[in-house]
């Protein structure tokens, strides 16, 4: 069994850091695979952003198969930068065209929690080389963070999701990029790819009824909705159960 690697990629002129891990056994078709955190809830979370997402990615390769990479966004972990919702939309399109390079998959597959889940379809919905979306928990838009841009701002930057002074040197147009990404409208353009929505029962964060208005703007995907579950489904056996299943299907259906 071989573990993943440590490595890097650009975005822009950002360095950001990423986990990538092949299948030990070589496989016919290698279907890619990448896995997107959410925003930090804290300051100790913006540093370990997607910290225990590598243990998933090294099961994704070896028990599914797949090549499978997460990355921190800029503004995380060790990743350079500083948090706006356009630059973590650049972020996961370059996390694309690095995989890509990487590995030559057939097919892009996105797995995405909370803002991560939101931003991985916002991204899906115009790259025809996604061919489904995992997401865990997300949001259906950004409404709330964009009625107070700057009481937002002040969060990001207390959370350590914005480490530069400076930045943002235009808060207009920074505010503005978080009513520029709708997820429900990405949901509709996504169709028909095949797009998997779960959600904890018992969301203390984000309503369970965000994932129910995604699944209906796309109009034939699958909804689970996880008893007693929390924010943090990736840490609930049952949705990483649902979430492996699904990554197999998919695999299947590509054969």
């Amino acid at each position: 069994m071989s573990g993943g690697m440590n490595g890097t990629f650009r975005s822009g002129p950002l360095t950001l850091h990423r986990y990538l891990a092949v299948p030990s056994t070589p496989v016919s078709s290698l279907p890619g695979v990448i896995m997107c955190h959410g925003f930090p809830i804290g300051p100790l979370d913006a540093r370990q952003a997607g910290v225990t997402f590598p243990q998933l990615i090294d099961r994704m390769a070896n028990e599914l198969g797949w090549a499978a990479l997460t990355f921190t966004f800029r503004g995380c972990g060790s990743s350079d930068g500083d948090f706006s919702m356009q630059g973590w939309v650049d972020d996961l399109r370059a996390a694309i065209d690095h995989l890509e390079e990487e590995v030559q998959p057939n097919g892009i597959w996105l797995v995405g929690t909370n803002t991560g889940g939101a931003l991985a379809l916002s991204v899906a919905a115009d790259d025809p080389r996604v061919r489904g979306c995992a997401l865990l928990g997300a949001r259906a838009d950004f409404d709330d963070w964009a009625s107070q841009p700057r009481r937002f701002l002040e969060h990001a930057r207390e959370i350590g999701a914005i480490r530069t002074p400076s930045f943002p040197q235009a808060f207009d147009e920074w505010s503005r990029e978080l009513r520029r990404f709708r997820p429900v409208d990405a949901a509709s353009r996504f169709a028909p790819r095949p797009l998997l929505v779960m959600h904890g029962e018992e969301d203390e964060s984000v309503p369970v009824a965000d994932s129910r208005v995604l699944a209906e703007a796309h109009g034939s995907a699958e909804l689970r909705v996880v008893a007693g579950a929390g924010h943090r489904l990736r840490h609930d056996p049952r949705a990483i159960a649902v979430l492996l299943g699904w990554l197999d299907r998919q695999r299947a259906l590509m054969m």
